[in-house]
């Protein structure tokens, strides 16, 4: 299977926004939909994101819709997401992940630590 590897995470304050990159190994096939959850220790894994193969449709948790946005560039076998108006709540670690569909994952990266304070 080919790797996923995570960028772009930080210390950012609130109210900041940051745009984290996946970069995939090998060629993203048009027909891997790839997600974006999130992860703080002691909590269950919390779906963000999805988008299908050709970008054509994308998915969202409500809680990120209008803050979040997702995106692909299947040239540069990357996927994106966009994050605006940061809250100390969105503290976690970022994983991107490969699955058949919007909020399952197959595999994924080790994650970038996003950190938002107040």
């Amino acid at each position: 299977q080919e790797q996923l590897i995570e960028s772009g995470g930080g210390l950012v304050q609130a109210g900041d926004s940051l745009r984290l990159a996946c970069a995939a190994s090998g060629r993203t096939s048009s027909t891997i939909v790839m997600n974006w959850f999130r992860q703080v220790p002691g909590k269950q894994r919390e779906f963000l994101a999805a988008i299908t193969g050709t970008g054509d449709s994308t998915y969202y948790a409500d809680h990120v819709k209008g803050r979040f946005t997702i995106s692909r560039d299947n040239v540069k076998n990357t996927v994106y997401l966009q994050m605006t108006s940061l809250k100390p709540e969105d503290t976690a670690v970022y994983y991107c992940a490969v699955g058949p569909g919007p909020r399952v994952y197959h595999y994924w990266g080790r994650g970038t630590q996003v950190t938002v304070s107040s």
